[in-house]
């Protein structure tokens, strides 16, 4: 499957080497204002080339609109977005054309498909997740009308987690770091790892405020299960924590419980959704990171016929995945929100009359 979504959905195209990648949109309401330096500044987040903490590949991640607009609103009609690959290098795949590497995706496309694209990883590289960042933009656009704001950053690097949580001071970090106290701690750490040709894990926090009460179609299209879903369709992910995750298998259930007042949740343990549906609170999620499995160190594969081989890498990775893979996740929510929110628009009688009184 190469789409997401329901009613707000997206389509993306396109190889890491090929000569461009993209997506198109359907389901994008008519009047929203597209706002193209917005969505070429989500794009700049991720892009990579930017510093020392990612991959020296350099591309320019710039956007060309090719339909679906009409002077600078949406129409109504398929978006479709193109991103031109102007800096691939493929021959530094050569070496390793018949080998599968340890960690990715090259021995189970090949099982499954029969194909080895060895340059840069094809379709599974994460070169794809730039056009989810194009379509998350436009998804924002969308959310920004009615009230609904999304921030991210990253909580944790190879251990070291945040105390603090500033979503403003991750704006202007160079690794979109929450806490400005240990963001030089968690540097090192990548830079650390990147000296030793290795690579680090790290965790991404997601925080969407003015989310209205009632997104979310129980019971097989929850908006938490959408959410994960979303997340652990990205490269590198590994896992997700909604609300206090993990921490609520050892909580008992009155320590567990938002307790409700008048004035609403008097505690945010759910992550601002019950039942899979959203409880207008907060929504905060975790996603974990593995480190990027591309390392420049000596490791134990096998080759195409099945003989045991070494496998030595070259070319341009990310020391730290986690650090690009935030923005991505940015986008992911809020193109669940925005599928969401089209979704909700049908579930009272009364909605449905205003559409078409």
């Amino acid at each position: 499957m190469n789409s997401f979504g329901y009613r707000f959905k997206f389509t993306s195209f396109g190889e890491s080497h090929g000569k461009a990648i993209g997506c198109v949109l359907d389901g994008v309401p008519a009047g929203i204002k597209i706002d193209e330096n917005f969505i070429q500044e989500q794009m700049n987040k991720r892009k990579p080339g930017k510093n020392k903490y990612a991959t020296s590949r350099k591309e320019d991640d710039n956007i060309e609109i090719l339909s679906g607009t009409f002077e600078g609103f949406s129409t109504g009609t398929p978006i479709s977005i193109i991103i031109y690959n102007t800096n691939q290098k493929s021959r530094d795949y050569t070496n390793v054309k018949d080998l599968f590497r340890p960690g990715h995706a090259d021995f189970t496309y090949f099982h499954k498909y029969g194909i080895r694209d060895y340059k840069g990883g094809g379709r599974s590289s994460a070169r794809e997740t730039a056009t989810r960042v194009a379509a998350g933009a436009i998804a924002q656009l969308m959310l920004k009308e009615i009230g609904i704001s999304i921030q991210s950053g990253i909580y944790e690097i190879n251990g070291i987690k945040a105390k603090e949580l500033d979503f403003d001071y991750s704006l202007n970090s160079e690794i979109f770091a929450l806490d400005k106290n240990i963001e030089e701690e968690q540097k090192q750490a990548i830079l650390g790892a990147k000296v030793k040709h290795n690579s680090v894990g790290g965790v991404a926090l997601i925080n969407v405020k003015n989310c209205p009460v009632g997104l979310g179609e129980p019971i097989y299209f929850k908006l938490d299960a959408q959410i994960a879903n979303a997340m652990m369709s990205i490269n590198a992910v590994k896992a997700i924590e909604i609300g206090d995750g993990i921490k609520s298998s050892s909580l008992n259930a009155y320590e567990n419980n938002d307790q409700i007042n008048s004035k609403g949740f008097k505690s945010n343990s759910s992550g601002g959704i019950l039942g899979g549906i959203s409880n207008a609170d907060d929504i905060n999620i975790k996603v974990y990171f593995k480190a990027t499995p591309s390392i420049f160190i000596k490791q134990d594969t096998v080759d195409i016929y099945n003989n045991e081989v070494n496998c030595e890498l070259k070319g341009r990775h990310d020391p730290c995945v986690a650090i690009r893979g935030s923005v991505v996740a940015h986008a992911m929510m809020a193109l669940v929100l925005a599928d969401m929110i089209l979704l909700n628009m049908s579930s009272k009688i009364e909605n449905i009359k205003k559409i078409y009184k």
